[in-house]
């Protein structure tokens, strides 16, 4: 990746596509969504109760537990994207976030903001930590509401925070790697993929898994890429891959970090194509 494909520049080149309508559709979403987690965050930093039982949970977590809260949420954000980038739909209960989940994630990229800017603010008792971040958060919000929110700018905060987000999961070993673990699509993905009859003059076309015919007025499964294979066949297949066996098209999967795999191969197909018409 060179200068010119960056991270920021591939999603930014992506979001250059959209029409007038689709980035007011999607702005509007993303304001939805970050005035709703401000209030869940304020409403977190102003009681002492909910405060300490969500930094606890925070200490009982390992690692990649975190890094495991950061992709769910990165991927609930990538999911925004998916209607105007992705025609095939999410998993059926990607939306559903566990509000335990949701205090987690957002305290903890809360204090990543925090020590971003200010390395020693927290450099206290923990039990001062509370009317610290209060302060800060409100002080914060405060200068924000000073400024008019314009759409560009609704979509800058969310170019910041996946980016953010993915290099907090990649630094951690935990990101998207061309090498990574097989997973199995979802079950909602492989029951809604259509039974297609094979049509006359596609006859004797071979299923490249089993390498038989698919004969004339046989029905077979069709995947998104319209490649055919024998419902026997890609049965297995899918229960343990979410690719095409042909063209390694990738279908949705119940796999947190395979799923931002396939929202961010497809936001780079569309940036990478848009830098290269440009160039």
């Amino acid at each position: 990746m060179d200068a010119q494909s960056t991270p920021e520049s591939i999603i930014m080149a992506a979001l250059s596509t959209l029409t007038s309508s689709q980035l007011s559709s999607l702005s509007y979403s993303l304001s939805t969504a970050f005035h709703r987690h401000n209030n869940h965050l304020t409403s977190l930093l102003t009681s002492p109760t909910l405060f300490t039982h969500t930094l606890n949970h925070l200490y009982s977590l390992s690692l990649p537990q975190k890094s495991l809260l950061i992709a769910r949420h990165l991927l609930s954000f990538l999911r925004f994207l998916t209607p105007f980038f992705i025609s095939s739909p999410p998993t059926l209960n990607s939306n559903r976030v566990r509000l335990c989940d949701l205090d987690s994630v957002l305290l903890l990229l809360f204090f990543c903001e925090v020590r971003q800017h200010h390395p020693t603010l927290l450099e206290t008792s923990p039990a001062e930590w509370q009317g610290i971040l209060k302060n800060y958060c409100f002080n914060t919000m405060l200068n924000l509401s000073a400024c008019v929110v314009t759409p560009f700018q609704v979509l800058g905060v969310f170019v910041d925070l996946v980016l953010k987000c993915r290099r907090f999961v990649t630094s951690k070993g935990c990101g998207i790697d061309p090498g990574r673990k097989e997973v199995a699509a979802s079950a909602e993905a492989v029951v809604a993929l259509p039974s297609v009859q094979v049509s006359k003059g596609c006859g004797g076309v071979e299923c490249v898994i089993c390498k038989d015919e698919m004969r004339e007025g046989r029905d077979v499964c069709q995947l998104p890429c319209q490649h055919l294979f024998h419902w026997m066949c890609v049965l297995p297949w899918l229960s343990k891959r979410n690719t095409c066996p042909c063209c390694r098209f990738l279908l949705p999967t119940d796999d947190v970090y395979g799923e931002i795999e396939r929202l961010w191969s497809a936001i780079v197909k569309v940036g990478l194509q848009v830098s290269q018409e440009c160039c």
